[in-house]
């Protein structure tokens, strides 16, 4: 199963390693206060009961359960492993000033050097230091802190425990691959200590029988926490050897590369995970495909195959229509952190029509992909995307003539519960490995090559979207007071 952050998908698959079966539920996202981002945690795992009630009815025998999710966030459960409250999420912004205070101070870049990821305001130690300053009483009911994957994996299991990637940040050493013991000092959290769970590298629990009466499956049936939906995704696109490279497509645009080691000497920026026999450095966007629902909604479009269509009828360029696609109301934490990072359409004039603007929502939204891969550092010889942007023709060329790499989807419908399924493999002995796995059930279809003519302009648009972007941050702290004054 993977459990995202507005869908919850299950898939059952055959002997053969194919999709057989898949059962989508949505979920809701609550945001009760500007810049809160929250679910109701019961709410969820109801999604994921109904979406495996579903699924396991129409297969004979369940092999095993594996489990990813949302990554970051802050899901707090008690004594009982009952939540305490609402699950704050990797995209909520209240704790934005705490960031801000934490980079400005230098506190964030010395922290990178040890966990590996750059400060975000979803991350559970801003969470919780918002959550110390503005709700004490629910951090004195909590006694762990898990993600949504350990949420409902301790559902399932009755494990409180969290996965290597979901632990990666912000307190994991990640050379030690376990807890340092100076970063909670460093934020003057050593009051969290206690919150935090036991942390192992996908771990493998049994189905309790209370779980299994509420699924429909056997008791004792093996669960695997599988890395969160980022990783896990990487792994299901059959990226899982150093070198090779993904992008998701999504509620978060996540361009991702296989390392062999974590690289914690270069800028902070971006995240590092842990993963088995190597790590992944992930560039995930705060603005994603909300971005095209939020465009689609402005032109009056009905869904993001018809703004492919609209943004065809411009020329690249959008005639010299630039848009930067920092929308969050948490700024932007990848391929640059900075919770007052806000977008902009520049440029515009009575020239341009809605094809422009179209167009330049797409382009600007390319251009951070080909920002966060070169953040990278890395030289991938082919692009593999996925995600609910894949679907998209217009948006997949688009990424070719930007990146200059070819692009290539994967055949899967749900690439994180493929990634799930290849870790359940190897973490219940099936196969040998992750990549043994991958080699045999990983299939990828069509290829969109890079148009030559195109890439050439892209190159200097990708420059020039550069320069605009520095240039409007200057602004980015005005608009801030701007908005606590109305």
């Amino acid at each position: 199963m993977d459990a995202g952050t507005t869908v919850i998908k299950a898939v059952a698959y055959d002997a053969a390693g194919a999709e057989a079966v898949v059962a989508r539920r949505g979920t809701v996202v609550s945001r009760p206060a500007p810049g809160h981002a929250e679910q109701d945690m019961n709410a969820v795992w109801d999604a994921v009961v109904a979406t495996v009630r579903e699924v396991a009815a129409q297969v004979d025998a369940v092999e095993f359960v594996a489990v990813t999710a949302q990554g970051d966030g802050c899901w707090l459960v008690g004594a009982d492993g009952e939540p305490t409250g609402p699950a704050i999420l990797w995209n909520d912004a209240r704790a934005a000033a705490t960031v801000d205070a934490w980079t400005r101070d230098g506190l964030a870049a010395a922290a990178f050097r040890i966990n590996g990821s750059s400060a975000a305001s979803g991350l559970p130690h801003a969470i919780l230091t918002w959550l110390r300053a503005n709700d004490p009483g629910r951090l004195d009911r909590s006694a762990a802190m898990l993600t949504c994957g350990g949420w409902i994996f301790c559902r399932l299991t009755g494990e409180l425990m969290a996965e290597e990637s979901d632990a990666s940040a912000p307190f994991m050493d990640l050379r030690a691959r376990a807890y340092s013991p100076s970063l909670p000092a460093m934020f003057g959290m050593e009051w969290a200590e206690r919150l935090l769970p036991q942390v192992r590298s996908c771990p493998v629990a049994e189905l309790t029988p209370a779980a299994a009466a509420t699924l429909g499956l056997p008791a004792g049936t093996p669960v695997v926490m599988a890395p969160y939906d980022i990783a896990a995704t990487a792994l299901g696109a059959g990226a899982v050897r150093a070198g090779q490279a993904c992008a998701i497509l999504g509620t978060t645009l996540c361009t991702e590369v296989v390392v062999e080691s974590p690289g914690l000497e270069g800028e902070p920026i971006g995240v590092t995970i842990a993963l088995p026999g190597g790590y992944l450095r992930a560039f995930p966007t705060f603005a994603g495909t909300e971005v095209v629902q939020w465009t689609c909604r402005l032109l009056g479009l009905r869904d993001p195959a018809e703004l492919g269509e609209l943004a065809a009828l411009s020329a690249p360029g959008a005639g010299g229509l630039t848009f930067l696609p920092y929308l969050s109301p948490a700024g932007e934490r990848a391929p640059f952190s900075d919770p007052l990072a806000r977008g902009a359409m520049l440029g515009m004039s009575l020239e341009h029509g809605r094809e422009h603007v179209a167009r330049a929502a797409l382009e600007g939204l390319t251009m951070v992909i080909k920002d966060c891969l070169v953040a990278t550092g890395a030289a991938p010889t082919e692009l593999r995307v996925c995600g609910g942007g894949s679907a998209s023709a217009a948006w997949l060329g688009l990424i070719a003539d930007v990146t200059g790499l070819p692009v290539r989807r994967s055949a899967d419908a749900e690439v994180g519960a493929r990634g799930a399924y290849l870790v359940g493999l190897a973490a219940t002995g099936a196969t040998p490995s992750i990549a043994a796995a991958a080699a045999e059930h990983v299939r990828l279809r069509d290829v969109v090559e890079p148009d030559p003519a195109r890439r050439s302009l892209y190159v200097q648009l990708f420059d020039d979207f550069l320069n605009l972007r520095g240039t409007s941050a200057v602004s980015w702290p005005l608009l801030s007071e701007m908005r606590g004054r109305t």
